[in-house]
């Protein structure tokens, strides 16, 4: 199959590795010449250290190398999403199906990223996410994501795309909880790295990660999404992965945060997008737009907009009124 990947950086770069080890004709889009020009020469991608590019996938920096693809793998930022997706819309073909992997929540439109993905290209889209680390995928350790899509033959199409012995796919009808677990999540590691930078245990972490999927589970039921996609991979799975791992660069900027970094010089020091910053406030507007509390997304956002300090939020969550575990607790 011909399949263009629409994003170099290190999840995009992955994901075309591992399309080109299942036999598939892939190009790789860098979002410059000299970017494409560079990884041609070194067989390499600086965000992948250690890893060589396969001698047989291409590289370019032509938005009309999508042309003739069957598959097109958009794995841009969020917040470039639309424009790069207007930049190759003219050249898809009318029955390329798209496959969204980025996470996140366009500010403003407060649209998902395969609605912004769909409004640009007119095609259909598959959301593939999951608990899935580059750096891990790019060497072949073993991996699961789901692809979800409402048509069940486009999910069907990008899980033999990717399927493979280390590369395992699963399918999903529900691409409104498998995109709101992704973007969500990023908020709460964001969260769980500032109480490591406090210098807190796993027992805050616990809480916050578990009380952090309850209100991810409770926005997703309000936007018309199923309670239990948020106990498979999309949900807890991708947030297991980001609030634990070293990799995770929503966790170390949240660490940076804890330990007194200002937001603006956390996301400097990672060098790279921290998309729960931009998802929190984006989430915060959907909680008010649904009427759904969630106030560990209000935590996050006191942090990360109002210079409130973490020490002072994590007091008041922890002296929140008193209430039940579950909503239906089960006494009358």
């Amino acid at each position: 199959m011909r399949i263009a990947v629409v994003g170099s950086g290190a999840w995009g770069t992955a994901l075309a590795i591992a399309l080109c080890k299942n036999g598939h004709d892939v190009t790789l889009l860098a979002r410059s010449a000299e970017k494409a020009e560079q990884m041609k020469n070194t067989r390499h991608n600086p965000r992948l250290r250690g890893v060589n590019l396969p001698d047989e996938l291409n590289i370019s920096a032509a938005p009309a190398c999508v042309a003739g693809c069957a598959l097109v793998v958009i794995a841009c930022p969020s917040m470039a999403i639309r424009s790069v997706c207007q930049q190759v819309a003219r050249y898809l073909d009318g029955d390329a199906v798209m496959v969204s992997v980025t996470k996140g929540i366009e500010a403003g439109t407060l649209l998902r990223m395969s609605q912004v993905v769909q409004e640009e290209t007119k095609r259909p889209v598959v959301a593939l996410t999951g608990p899935s680390h580059a750096e891990e995928l790019a060497q072949c350790m073993p991996t699961g994501c789901v692809a979800a899509s409402p048509e069940q033959s486009h999910a069907e199409l990008v899980q033999d795309a990717f399927m493979s012995d280390y590369f395992r796919i699963y399918t999903s009808p529900d691409i409104v909880g498998a995109e709101l677990g992704g973007a969500l999540k990023n908020v709460i590691a964001l969260c769980a790295g500032v109480t490591d930078g406090m210098g807190y245990g796993d027992n805050i972490k616990a809480m916050l990660m578990t009380r952090g999927l309850t209100e991810m589970a409770r926005l997703g039921v309000a936007m018309g999404a199923n309670r239990d996609t948020f106990a498979g991979l999309a949900g807890v799975g991708d947030l297991i992965v980001t609030c634990t791992s070293p990799h995770s660069r929503n966790r170390r900027a949240g660490i940076l945060i804890g330990q007194g970094e200002t937001p603006d010089e956390a996301r400097q020091q990672i060098g790279a997008v921290v998309e729960g910053y931009y998802a929190a406030k984006s989430a915060g507007e959907l909680a008010n737009k649904y009427g759904v509390d969630m106030p560990i997304v209000r935590a996050a956002c006191a942090v990360l907009y109002e210079k409130v300090a973490a020490a002072q939020v994590v007091e008041q969550l922890l002296n929140r009124s008193k209430k039940p575990e579950s909503e239906d607790s089960g006494w009358h």
